[in-house]
């Protein structure tokens, strides 16, 4: 007898029932086989489900991970009964791993488990449902016979066939017996909880159980009666020692209890092996890491072995980033030498894992961080890299430019290549590593684990950081770099603080401005030109009377009314006219710079504002200019192979010379030859802007005809500059998905709805209703999606009906940033939910007491529609409520319950609102240029910033100035030395004010010798006394030596503090090792003149 004897009463059932069967006569033989056939008859119950059940459509494939996560599937299993189900799948996988041990306990908990599923299945489906109890007494019959089994496999198509009879008696029977089912409890105590959880978490990392993993590890010396203490989880390497412990609590416990405890067992175990192990804290949701180099901060997960072997390697390799060499021939620009000694000041010195560099477009952002991650290879401090970018087009380019300049560094492009994951340089575009994370896997289990990388680069970081892509950031344990161009400053999208960065202090900065100033980037002029049409739109009184005849046949609607006039922001949108076209066409023609003596104009883009445009833009270029074939070229998202259209673009000695464009080349393009820009439609994001400007920034020798590209022209016709003077630009706003933004209303309301005044009956179970569609759609997300695993701790608490019963505002914070965002859609009509979302917001704006006329207006706008086509059935049926919205005071007087009820009779409705598309209309209307202004660049700039970098940087590149020459080789200044460094360093590269606001009074030829350091030649020569012929014994040759190579390489020495510490004193003290005092002094007097010989006489 078994506890899943009751199937065999069901014929329909025998799919699964024998092999439910064999999992629980076999355990007292083999648990992992008991565990592999209890997911076996789980996934053969799951597709039999999928064959006779109409609800249930067959998805992309047929493996379980898959059927189960589907939202059909998700709505019709019990949460309880789904995380029962995700614990077999888990476990089956791990045991069928060969070689990898089952524990008893976790078998009897996947018969289990698989019991309360099956008995669910028996519910909904079964001709004669009785319930079946579990008993765990029957676990312990150890005589009982292994059934044979022959079905190794069922396909899913075969089973549709043979069970499509039964497909609509069957879904008929669940769907009326499901909503009454009654859940059994997952009850889940501490050691359960570790089972289900942290025990998961470690196999998914790749832990084995009782060969690198170890549970409760005894260990000697606890400060107890006892004198032992038992870790929860010790973690070890391939040779035997700790590599982690892992501090394990009850789940509704913080996790940060058993800090101190771990740290005991961590100083305990350190002094057994002499290497300090890892610290993992976690109550089987959140993850914390003490790694005894950075403060304990949270993770996604615990790390895998090897992991922890390359944090180990890592660690014994590392040196200092106190004095780097940084490839001249890759980075040798001051302001890149400089971003990258602030980058190693940043991870070294201060110790922080998140570093931001704003760089204008154009001054090499990419070799920047080419020649930092060769430093940081080269002194230990990461082995695998990881480089993220939104656009495929530019995770090409930088993966190229690496491969250029760093050779043997083993690169992949995840986007193109689908075998290399193990390079130590991963190039990838955000969603395609989202897929990865989880995908690939290797013979140790998951690749991609939370420790793999140790530094991720984020391109263009201001785009980039926030909404789904987020979740990248705080999965990957890793030190951050961030690169931009424009940084966002705004609540929502603050760059700055999430690199824990004060608000317009980047790591390091180096803005267009700068970048002009210095050379290294070419500055623009704007040529502003306003067109009457594009500024005013259309007016009808203002027209030509031949324009206005046009007007009137062209506009005027089926009750023969003519509009006054035309917005200007329906032109290029719904209204097309060649002659604002010509006009902007002709000025570029006419005034743009222009390649080979005048004949030909310079490359330039035009930016449109849709394809449409675009392609109107094109039609009329062919017009204009039909002697030009081949100038002009759409190059948008609707162009086929538009990456080899680019390349030609790209080409100087192709063709075209002008790129019509819609969104595009608005970033991410590399083409120094570009002259032109021309901004014909309003961009409201400054970041976006200046990051378009920075298309022509870039420098070209010997473009214009043997000369140097010394500007470039952009030709505003719609505003921009001028509406970026008034400051009015911003960031668009952290938009989260419909989906999202519904939950979150409901959450808002359900959590007002609290309030004493709203405790009737109806809004009772208004607030009811709410909450349990809530829970519905939290159990719908699928716990394996490493996105949702970030979140478990919000997933479990509000897939708790009563865990809604008293909700707090810091609830609805926490939802919004950590639940609301995960929501998947609703398998419902797009335009009712938007009407959902209306009618949300305006209950909302009532319970806060606040007004929504804008929402109002909406809605009203809505239900006019609606009135309009009232022939229709449905709508008829509304016309009442319709009638008291329009033309009674009814929203004057509305509460919860009247919003809610139109609501739920309207919304269904919306999907005969039909998508307003405005007829398209071509025009010829003479257009009027008001105004044409030409205008310097007028950049901003801040010296002081970099006046540190371009000073040291100028030193260093002049060391064969004969000042500084003196100064390496230890030859004494003269005053007249001093007046060429205060001209050097007060007049050419900046003020007195701006180096003492550096280096204070610090002398500027101890500044200079700090830099170049002393020639060791020179330096030999000032102590020859002492190694020529001298009768200093070995231990003081070796001292003075030491403070040859301490002055070589500092330039000076000042602090003498120095020569108490290694290597100094590795062969004992100044006392012990000059016993003739009259030595030593001769020694520090030698020191004195090397630093005196830096000042004037």
């Amino acid at each position: 007898m078994t506890n899943f004897d009751f199937l065999k009463k069901e014929p329909k059932f025998k799919n699964f029932a024998d092999v439910a069967i064999s999992a629980e006569k076999i355990l007292p033989l083999d648990c992992a086989a008991s565990v592999i056939n209890c997911r076996r008859a789980m996934e053969f119950a799951v597709k039999w489900m999928y064959s006779v059940d109409s609800s249930l459509v067959m998805p992309w494939d047929d493996r379980l991970v898959t059927l189960m996560s589907t939202d059909e599937f998700r709505d019709i299993i019990d949460a309880g009964v789904l995380k029962r189900m995700e614990f077999i799948r888990k476990t089956g996988n791990f045991a069928a791993h060969a070689g990898k041990r089952v524990k008893r306990e976790q078998a009897e908990l996947c018969l289990q488990n698989l019991h309360v599923f099956l008995d669910f299945v028996a519910y909904c489906y079964a001709d004669n449902y009785t319930e079946s109890i579990y008993n765990p007494q029957l676990l312990q019959d150890k005589s009982s016979e292994v059934i044979g089994q022959t079905v190794t496999d069922l396909k899913l198509e075969q089973l549709i066939k043979e069970n499509a009879a039964l497909k609509k008696e069957l879904t008929a029977r669940r769907e009326a017996h499901q909503h009454t089912y009654v859940p059994k409890p997952l009850d889940i105590s501490e050691y359960k909880t570790r089972k289900i959880y942290i025990d998961s978490m470690l196999q998914d990392a790749g832990w084995l159980e009782g060969q690198n993993w170890i549970n409760e590890y005894k260990i000697q010396g606890m400060p107890n009666k006892s004198e032992v203490g038992y870790a929860d989880y010790a973690l070890f390497g391939d040779d035997g020692k700790v590599l982690a412990v892992v501090e394990a609590k009850r789940t509704c416990e913080d996790a940060s209890k058993g800090r101190q405890q771990a740290k005991l067992y961590a100083d305990l175990i350190e002094k057994q092996q002499e290497i300090r192990p890892v610290v993992f804290l976690t109550n089987g949701f959140d993850v914390s890491i003490c790694d005894n180099q950075y403060p304990e901060r949270k993770i996604a997960a615990i790390y895998s072995k090897r992991d922890l072997e390359k944090l180990f390697n890592l660690k014994k390799m590392r040196s200092s980033l106190d004095k780097i060499s940084i490839d001249k021939k890759i980075a040798g620009r001051y302001y890149q030498e400089a971003a990258i000694k602030a980058v190693c000041d940043s991870f070294g010195i201060r110790n922080r894992r998140k570093v931001l560099l704003v760089m204008a477009t154009g001054s090499g952002k990419t070799r920047t961080v080419i020649a930092l991650c060769k430093v940081l290879l080269e002194k230990g401090w990461v082995r695998n890299i990881l480089f993220l970018a939104d656009r495929n087009s530019l995770v090409t380019q930088a993966k190229r430019s690496f491969v250029n300049l760093l050779p043997d560094l083993s690169v992949t492009n995840l986007c193109e290549e689908k075998e290399n994951y193990t390079a130590h340089c991963v190039f990838s575009t955000y969603q395609t590593m989202m897929n990865c994370i989880d995908a690939v896997r290797d013979e140790n289990g998951k690749l991609f684990t939370c420790g793999h990388f140790d530094l991720v680069i984020c391109d263009e970081a201001h785009r980039s950081i926030y909404n789904k892509y987020k979740d990248i950031f705080n999965y990957f344990d890793a030190s951050l770099v961030g690169l931009t161009a424009t940084p966002k400053d705004e609540i929502d999208k603050n760059t700055y603080e999430t690199f824990e960065l004060e608000n317009g202090v980047p790591t390091y900065g180096y803005e267009l401005a700068q970048a002009v100033k210095d050379g290294y980037l070419v500055d623009f002029m704007s040529v502003e030109t306003t067109l009457k049409f594009i500024q005013n739109g259309l007016v009808y009184d203002e027209l030509s009377e031949e324009d206005k005849k046009t007007y009137e046949n062209t506009f005027e609607d089926e009750n023969g009314e003519i509009p006054d006039s035309i917005d200007s922001s329906a032109l290029n949108d719904w209204i097309f006219n060649e002659d604002t076209i010509k006009k902007v066409l002709h000025i570029l023609m006419t005034n743009g710079l222009k390649v080979d003596y005048g004949n030909k104009i310079g490359k330039s883009i035009i930016f449109a504002k849709n394809h449409r445009h675009a392609e109107k833009i094109f039609e009329v270029f062919g017009k204009e200019y039909p002697h030009l074939v081949g100038y002009a070229k759409v190059i948008d998202n609707y162009l086929n192979y538009s990456q080899s259209a680019i390349d030609e673009f790209a080409d100087p000695k192709k063709l075209p010379q002008i790129a019509i464009s819609v969104d595009m080349l608005d970033t991410g393009i590399d083409v120094p030859e570009i002259l032109n820009l021309v901004f014909f439609k309003k961009v409201m994001s400054k970041a976006k802007f200046w990051q378009m400007i920075g298309r022509g920034t870039r420098l070209c020798p010997g473009l214009l005809d043997g000369a140097d590209k010394q500007k470039f022209y952009i030709f505003d016709f719609c505003g921009n500059f001028e509406f970026f003077r008034m400051n009015k630009g911003r960031a668009t706003a952290n938009m989260i998905a419909l989906q999202g933004a519904i939950f979150q209303l409901e959450f808002e309301i359900a959590y007002k709805l609290q309030g004493a005044a709203y405790q009737t009956e109806r809004l009772i179970a208004y607030r009811k209703s709410l909450v349990e569609h809530m829970v519905t759609k939290v159990r719908e997300l699928n716990r394996e999606n490493f996105v949702v695993r970030q979140h478990l701790k919000y997933v479990d608490t509000y897939a708790v009906l009563d865990n809604y019963k008293v909700l707090t505002y810091e609830d609805t914070l926490a939802v919004r940033d950590e639940l609301s965002p995960l929501i998947e859609p609703e398998n419902d009509d797009a335009k009712a939910l938007r009407f959902d979302a209306l009618l949300y917001g305006i209950e909302l704006a009532y319970l806060a007491g606040k007004k929504h006329g804008r929402a109002r207006k909406d809605l009203l706008k809505k239900v006019s529609v609606l009135a309009s086509i009232s022939n229709i059935p449905e709508i008829m049926m509304q016309a009442e409520l319709i009638d008291q919205i329009l033309h009674t005071g009814y929203l004057d007087n509305a509460g919860i319950n009247e919003f809610e009820h139109i609501r739920e009779n309207l919304r269904d409705l919306m999907k005969y609102i039909s998508d307003t598309k405005k007829t398209i209309y071509d025009t010829n209307f003479d257009d009027e240029i008001l105004s044409i202004e030409w205008k310097d660049s007028d950049l901003e700039s801040d010296d002081l910033k970099n006046y540190k970098a371009k000073a040291e940087y100028y030193v260093r590149q002049h060391q064969d100035n004969e000042v500084i020459a003196k100064l390496k080789t230890n030859v004494p200044l003269t005053e007249d030395d001093v007046r060429v460094l205060e001209n050097i360093l007060w007049s050419e590269l900046g003020t007195k004010q701006d180096y003492e606001a550096e280096y204070g009074q610090k002398p500027l030829g101890e500044f200079v010798r700090e830099i170049v350091g002393l020639d060791m030649t020179a330096a030999k020569a000032a102590f020859s006394q002492y190694l020529e012929g001298s009768n200093l014994d070995s231990r003081q040759i070796y001292f003075v030596n030491q403070i040859i190579e301490y002055i070589v390489h500092n330039g000076m020495m000042k602090d003498l503090s120095v020569l108490q510490e290694t290597p100094f004193t590795d062969q004992g003290s100044i006392v012990d090792i000059f016993t003739d005092l009259n030595v030593w002094i001769g020694i520090r007097k030698t020191i004195d003149q090397i630093n005196a010989n830096a000042l004037a006489a």
